[in-house]
């Protein structure tokens, strides 16, 4: 086992384009985080668009995650981690990141192509712009393909594997276990066996890759959090804001109406609120 440095607290944030998994990938870094004890708070930010293009900075979606040993009441100011996998995330998160932080960059994505749909005239790679930061450049998408198409994934499919690759990396520098995210991606494509193996197989290569190649990566450790004895769980800012509208209409013996368009973040109020009618709620699924 590799020494490690203790770290009191961190803030990580995952950005891609809105394709890319983003919210899946934080969603289990922050399961994991809360099985490890560490007390969190997460900041899902995801662009209001329907599906803006692929590649542009419009499209980008991010989720932060701050954890840490001590009391953690925000999802944090300045990421001390950022993870991007297309030149349009960089673009839009790179003035979060404070100066010094660390820049894992899926290298592999960083084409004419995808530079010029982000805005950029150079590539950010090789023109200095990072030179505040400790960058770490690797090709993850090759990485990604180079595991999930033998388990019979076309490019596309294969390429959506990248999230759990870099899932995996990130998992090995903070001491993270694999095997509740490995149980929920069996239990989700329990179905498409296919998708399961190459989903697996993606975040076991990327935790390799982080304890096996010479990268000079340094491995952290963050104490688990003190807690009062009972029950802990992770609730959402959705599932809290519905449980907090549906109990303050019962208590006053209100009935409620939810009028909403099916789109995120409105699609999740709508899903937890149309499960309770037994409290005297009504949904309405408006179409514009």
């Amino acid at each position: 086992m590799p020494l490690r440095k203790a770290l009191e607290s961190v803030v990580v944030r995952f950005a891609g384009d809105s394709g890319d998994g983003m919210q899946l990938t934080g969603s289990q870094f922050a399961q994991t985080t809360a099985l490890a004890a560490n007390d969190l708070a997460t900041f899902p930010d995801f662009p209001a668009e329907i599906r803006a293009p692929t590649g542009t900075t419009y499209g980008v979606s991010a989720f932060q995650i701050n954890f840490g040993g001590c009391a953690v009441g925000t999802a944090g100011d300045s990421p001390d981690v950022l993870v991007v996998l297309n030149p349009a995330a960089l673009k839009v998160n790179l003035p979060m990141l404070r100066e010094g932080g660390q820049l894992i960059v899926d290298g592999g994505s960083f084409t004419p192509r995808n530079l010029s749909r982000a805005g950029y005239t150079t590539n950010p790679l090789e023109d200095g712009t990072l030179d505040d930061y400790l960058l770490l450049n690797i090709d993850i998408s090759g990485q990604t393909l180079e595991v999930a198409r033998p388990l019979g994934l076309g490019q596309k499919d294969a390429l959506r594997c990248k999230n759990m690759w870099v899932l995996g990396l990130i998992y090995w520098i903070y001491d993270r276990e694999l095997q509740p995210t490995i149980d929920w991606l069996t239990d989700k494509f329990h179905d498409k066996p296919k998708l399961a193996a190459a989903n697996i197989a993606a975040i076991q290569a990327g935790h390799a890759y982080a304890e096996t190649a010479e990268l000079g990566l340094l491995g952290y450790t963050v104490p688990s959090a003190p807690q009062q004895p009972g029950l802990h769980g992770l609730i959402g800012g959705s599932r809290a804001l519905a449980l907090g509208l549906a109990s303050g209409a019962h208590l006053v013996d209100l009935p409620m109406m939810f009028c909403s368009y099916p789109i995120t973040p409105a699609s999740s109020l709508l899903h937890d609120l149309a499960a309770m009618p037994e409290l005297e709620v009504t949904t309405f699924q408006a179409e514009d």
